[in-house]
């Protein structure tokens, strides 16, 4: 399920918005400043953003270059084609005008996710960690942390399961034939290890051991 967060301080509008994107099957969480949305930023990574720019504390204008990746739609009365242009070429993966139509705006979110996952090659993103198994490296939201082979499997398969438990029998058989080094003997490290440089990281300790059958991520 993608996760969008919704920034903007008009109640009504910010009700609606969410109450469409429920229904579309989306996660939805709120911020209603900029300030509160660098917040959440930094606890939870959103897979897309719906920005406001007119907002208490940080305004959308200064939010927007600390998204660090996360697609950007501006949602704006502003509707100076100048704005537009200045806000796209700050990093804005797109722009909409209020009032909206909200097949449109539904439209342009697919589309940014789209692009999104395109421009991604592979990389996947839960629970506020970005994975990128080309590079063997995973994004928190204080920085990069580098894998081992073994590593980036293991945490791949437990994001591909994101709340969910894997069974230590199913890690070993999912990535055995990718990462011959990993047993049922050195699983448990290399479950260690992900978490330590996690949390060393971020400061989250992302894994929880489930007792009797393996482990999950959160």
């Amino acid at each position: 399920m993608k996760r969008i967060l919704v920034v903007d301080d008009d109640i009504h509008i910010g009700n609606m918005v969410e109450e469409i994107l429920t229904r579309e099957g989306y996660a939805v969480s709120r911020a209603y400043s900029g300030t509160e949305a660098l917040m959440s930023l930094r606890t939870a990574r959103p897979d897309l953003i719906l920005l406001d720019l007119m907002l208490p504390g940080l305004s959308g204008e200064e939010l927007l270059p600390m998204t660090e990746g996360v697609p950007v739609i501006v949602v704006s009365a502003k509707a100076d084609v100048a704005d537009k242009v200045g806000l796209l070429m700050s990093g804005a993966s797109d722009y909409i005008t209020k009032p909206f139509d909200v097949s449109e705006l539904l439209a342009r979110i697919t589309v940014a996710l789209r692009r999104s996952a395109a421009a991604g090659d592979g990389a996947l993103t839960a629970c506020g960690l970005t994975l990128d198994s080309t590079t063997l490296t995973v994004k928190t939201v204080s920085g990069e942390v580098r894998l081992t082979r073994t590593e980036c499997a293991i945490l791949k398969l437990l994001m591909q399961n994101e709340g969910r438990p894997v069974g230590r029998t199913t890690i070993l058989d999912k990535i055995s034939l990718d990462t011959p080094d990993c047993t049922e003997r050195s699983l448990k490290q290399h479950i260690s290890n992900i978490r330590r440089k996690l949390q060393q990281s971020d400061g989250t300790d992302h894994i929880e051991a489930v007792y009797g059958i393996g482990f999950k991520l959160r």
